[in-house]
């Protein structure tokens, strides 16, 4: 039994990894890629002789999805937590403490953004259950729209875009309510009598448990345990042209004939390969568009002045170029230990990518001298990196669920294909692991033979 799975990023590897379990031996597995290594947005380079994450670093450590994974692997011990130090917000030229009982920066009453915003947004957000409300449930809208209505432009610039631009390299006017804030929505639906209402109801009950987690040696660790456990034919620098359907399985251009395949790629390009097999699932995936980001790891002398806290994230409308700060050696205690600070600055958000056409010298000097404002310390890097991701996040806009839920109704009685990948039901590396989880079920389910 032949299977393909196209792209080697974190949900194709997971799928591959699936699929040999499920498979057994008995399954040829081919993992190929257009860049010439795997790991897709995920990538652990070294800096200072240790490694170090250059594009998603840690993960929301309430779902299961990465520590059960690790625990499989056999890498359980590789599983670290923050610090336990909060983020600033930089806004108005100076540094304010994350909100409190916010839900993305959404505030749940007014005492939550006091000091960050005028008196007049917070009186606006405590008299906001007086104002008439009214919501259609069912409805989608872009976060902007309802929290500017609601609770004032300074509360969307100030305290909902620079989460969301760390989360979607987006903004509030590029991210729909229902599938960046399916609580929120929820709320809504059941017949909130206000705004303020739905995002007190919404907000996750306390936990003892860490909100996120990492991995020690980076997630190139995970990346290189799952390649390890996939015993699949790899192929890298290789770009999959063409899908069509042949007696039997697939014609995979170039690789070869298939029983089964997985498309673990981009929206864009899974369009591409559904055109002719499945057009409403491909206009679908059409639609989604992607944001490109850029990010600078900075080695800095170990008695940098770096503020107590895990980040800096900047508002917008800032004259700053960076939009977020972590400062990985105050985050977390593993590498607090180096001997020297490492600083992750991230630039780019979705519709304003003018940034990311800098040179490399220019993007490091522009994280130094950010860096330097908002910390009011000078900056000396002893060496510095640069990544770049185009297109590297999906914009999870209105209608987002609908979209996904057209792709799923349309590839549904394809027994022998199936879609992955952060598109889909969540950016983050746990929702890539459980939409891996369910294409290669899916795969193994149609391709499987029944049992006597």
């Amino acid at each position: 039994m032949r299977i393909a799975v196209v792209g080697g990023g974190i949900s194709g590897l997971v799928a591959a990894y699936r699929l040999r379990g499920l498979l057994g031996e008995s399954a040829a597995i081919t993992v190929a890629d257009i860049r010439d290594r795997f790991g897709g947005v995920l990538r652990t380079s070294e800096i200072a002789g240790e490694p170090i994450d250059l594009g998603a670093e840690a993960f929301v450590g309430r779902r299961p999805e990465v520590p059960e994974l690790l625990g499989e692997l056999g890498i359980a011990d590789q599983l670290v937590h923050p610090a336990g130090l909060r983020p600033l917000i930089w806004s108005q030229g100076r540094a304010h403490p994350l909100p409190e009982r916010t839900l993305m920066g959404i505030p749940a009453d007014a005492a939550a953004v006091e000091g960050l915003v005028d008196a007049a947004t917070v009186a606006r957000i405590a008299a906001e259950p007086e104002r008439p409300f009214t919501w259609r449930p069912g409805a989608d809208i872009d976060v902007h729209s309802l929290v500017a209505d609601r609770f004032g432009e300074q509360t969307v610039a100030r305290s909902v875009d620079p989460l969301l631009g760390g989360v979607y390299a987006g903004s509030a006017r590029s991210i729909g309510l229902r599938a960046a804030l399916p609580t929120l929505a929820a709320a809504l639906d059941r017949g909130a009598g206000s705004f303020t209402e739905a995002v007190a109801a919404a907000l996750p009950a306390p936990s003892g448990a860490p909100v996120f987690g990492a991995l020690r040696d980076g997630y190139g660790a995970l990346l290189d345990a799952l390649a390890g456990r996939t015993a699949a034919t790899t192929i890298r620098d290789t770009a999959v042209t063409g899908l069509r359907r042949i007696a039997g399985g697939w014609a995979v251009e170039p690789l070869g004939e298939f029983e089964a395949v997985v498309l673990a790629t981009p929206a864009p390009v899974t369009a591409r390969l559904l055109a002719d097999i499945a057009p409403v699932a491909a206009r679908a995936a059409a639609g989604i568009e992607l944001s490109s980001s850029a990010l600078v790891a900075l080695e800095l002398p170990k008695d940098t002045a770096l503020p107590p806290n895990s980040g800096v994230l900047v508002a917008t409308g800032e004259p700053l170029r960076a939009k977020a700060f972590t400062l990985s050696s105050r985050k977390w205690s593993h590498l607090a230990v180096r001997e020297t600070a490492l600083v992750r600055v991230s630039f780019g958000r979705f519709g304003d990518d003018a940034v990311l056409g800098l040179s490399d010298a220019e993007l490091i000097d522009a994280a130094t001298a950010d860096l330097a404002t908002v910390t009011g310390a000078p900056i000396t890097p002893r060496s510095a990196i640069v990544q770049r991701w185009p297109g590297g996040l999906a914009q999870y806009a209105p209608g987002h669920t609908e979209r996904i839920a057209e792709i799923e109704s349309a590839l549904a009685g394809f027994g022998d294909l199936a879609v992955t990948g952060a598109y889909l039901h969540g950016v983050g590396v746990p929702a890539c692991v459980a939409a891996a989880t369910r294409a290669a079920t899916h795969i193994a389910g149609g391709v499987a033979p029944a049992p006597a």
